[in-house]
């Protein structure tokens, strides 16, 4: 295909929650640098660390004014070289935003071949924009909790695009998961794909129920992605020597800590941020990774896709993604998904 001078996309132009902070801009596409590939991309898929990213309160702030995204999916069109680079040209792939510079709103983005993991024809590009951060990060901390010996696993924001997957690979390895949420719609979503026990942290008894379930089960590991006095709550009820894995902070509160709880009941805090996981494993177990995520994709990782917006809409994706974060994933989409 004849590539482009130009294209669209969404420009951050400041860290803030004013609503003209972003806007959409023509931009001008760029050499490539060898390792270097440029996407086409038909869709991308908004997170929290997204919404974060934009207030400026994530682990990584760019140089402004910037594209944000963090994930996505599309067709690679071109190749700055190297053998990665040049064996990706022509495939479809799930990708993900350099480090530093532009991000996956837009129509094009350059990205190191490294960051894209062919998707082959069986798995759509819509399930591949939404292939990354969450499957990975859902498969690491599992491994991780095994790794501790657990038995079990507790975690908050059960109902997230996250939250069902670790329910889905959990059980893939013999492990149950307490799932704790906020309000009872939430609880048919969760038994909708598989899950047995369901708490809600709003009841009255949710402690004692959760102090009971996880004695009994051997959880002793939580996947927290709220912070805040859940964290405290859950970690206190659990059983003696249990930690607690800090993925998110939806509550954007400050976790209140018992020193007893550490002292007495040897219970631990520490966090997990997949931005510093991915670059501490062996490419053996990168490619293992990928291998497995294909294989899960159509079940245990299928993600469920509430809203599609395009491009040009893309500030009103965002909007709708953070009052319905548990509804399903939003994607911003470009004329390559409309067949343009």
């Amino acid at each position: 295909m004849n590539l482009p001078k130009t294209y669209k996309a969404l420009e951050l132009r400041e860290y803030s929650e004013n609503k003209n902070r972003a806007q959409i801009v023509e931009k001008t596409i760029r050499p490539l640098k060898k390792g270097e590939v440029l996407i086409r991309m038909h869709s991308a898929s908004i997170n929290p660390s997204d919404l974060m990213f934009f207030r400026g309160l994530y682990g990584i702030k760019k140089k402004l004014p910037v594209v944000p995204g963090f994930e996505g999916s599309g067709q690679v069109v071109a190749s700055g070289g190297g053998f990665y680079g040049s064996y990706l040209k022509g495939k479809n792939v799930a990708c993900t935003a350099p480090g530093r510079g532009d991000g996956v709103y837009a129509e094009y983005m350059i990205t190191d071949a490294f960051s894209c993991l062919p998707i082959g024809k069986d798995l759509s590009l819509e399930q591949g924009a939404c292939l990354y951060v969450n499957p990975i990060t859902a498969i690491a901390m599992v491994d991780l909790a095994q790794k501790y010996g657990a038995k079990a696993i507790v975690q908050t924001a059960a109902a997230s695009a996250l939250g069902k997957m670790v329910v889905g690979i959990a059980a893939r390895k013999g492990m149950k998961v307490i799932n704790v949420v906020r309000k009872p719609e939430q609880e048919a979503a969760l038994k909708a794909v598989g899950a047995e026990h369901i708490l809600n942290s709003e009841t009255n008894n949710f402690e004692r129920q959760l102090r009971v379930l996880s004695n009994e089960l051997k959880a002793t590991v939580c996947l927290d992605a709220v912070a805040g006095e859940l964290t405290t709550k859950v970690l206190l009820a659990m059983p003696y020597g249990s930690r607690a894995i800090i993925y998110g902070a939806l509550s954007e509160k400050e976790i209140p800590l018992h020193a007893g709880m550490m002292i007495f009941q040897d219970k631990k805090l520490e966090g997990f941020w997949l931005s510093t996981w991915v670059p501490q494993q062996s490419p053996y177990k990168i490619w293992k990774l990928s291998r497995e995520l294909r294989s899960l994709a159509k079940k245990e990782l299928k993600t469920d896709i509430a809203a599609r917006f395009p491009l040009e809409k893309a500030v009103e994706a965002i909007d709708n993604y953070a009052v319905n974060m548990t509804k399903g994933k939003v994607l911003i989409q470009t004329p390559f998904a409309e067949g343009k």
